[in-house]
């Protein structure tokens, strides 16, 4: 038993980044071609496409505003003239901002939560479960959310009602397109540990490290292989799901 996806085309939102790497190399290695969404940063793009080529698979660079549903549409026609029907979408990126508390935090930071997490994953969807549906062969909506979205501390109302508004969407999407094979889940990262802690020597956090039951901080490839798994057969009864890679920080409840 092994995670399959050769002949799938998986599109990574924000792939550029630090968790978007590591997805697309996750991907590719399992036998997926790879569409590689950016925003700005073109020459990491473009480097992740060597890579990702070094491994055999096709990879594409597209460059689009994942707020604006023109810009998506757009990247959703380039990958299908050039790659072919989209398998597999994973939706990562995400605005950055500075977090404050619910009474200093700016109005246009709500705002860009809720374009960046709400309406990409409303626009995603708009684009690319048509094709899915009219080939008939079932699909992937992947989106990453966040432990942050069962906690509510302070300082996370932006982000936290931008994912928790998010989560409305894929729940809703998981029951109005399964009929047709698609599953729709989410993966929700604990506070992880990216090329960028390796980089500085941040890796450890014994404050945050003591609040979750494993005892230590998540890793890119640990949000990766679970993404690589909801994308393969293995995962195929699986819908409607927020699952949480945060060591037990965070324990949904039925």
């Amino acid at each position: 038993m092994k995670l399959d996806l050769t002949g799938k085309i998986a599109l990574v939102t924000g792939a550029s980044g630090d968790l978007g790497r590591v997805m697309v190399r996750t991907l590719a290695s399992c036998g997926a071609d790879v569409v590689i969404h950016y925003n700005s940063n073109a020459a990491k793009a473009e480097a992740l496409r060597a890579e990702v080529g070094a491994m055999g698979r096709r990879a594409l660079i597209v460059q689009a505003d994942i707020t604006d549903q023109a810009s998506i549409e757009a990247m959703k026609t380039a990958v299908e003239q050039q790659l072919g029907v989209v398998d597999i979408v994973v939706a990562n990126a995400v605005i950055q901002y500075a977090w404050t508390s619910v009474l200093e935090q700016p109005a246009a930071d709500y705002q860009g939560q809720f374009d960046s997490c709400v309406m990409q994953s409303v626009y995603l969807a708009k684009a690319f479960a048509p094709g899915m549906i009219a080939r008939g062969q079932g699909g992937r909506f992947i989106g990453i959310n966040t432990e942050c979205a069962i906690q509510n501390f302070a300082n996370q109302s932006a982000y936290v009602a931008g994912k928790r508004g998010m989560d409305g969407v894929y729940r809703v999407l998981a029951r109005e397109i399964g009929e047709h094979g698609i599953t729709v889940n989410q993966v929700a990262p604990g506070w992880t540990i990216s090329d960028r802690d390796r980089d500085k020597g941040t890796e450890r956090s014994e404050s945050y490290e003591s609040t979750v039951p494993l005892k230590r901080r998540g890793t890119d490839q640990e949000i990766a292989n679970t993404v690589a798994f909801l994308a393969s057969d293995l995962a195929s009864f699986i819908t409607g799901a927020y699952i949480p890679v945060a060591g037990g920080n965070v324990m949904p409840a039925i």
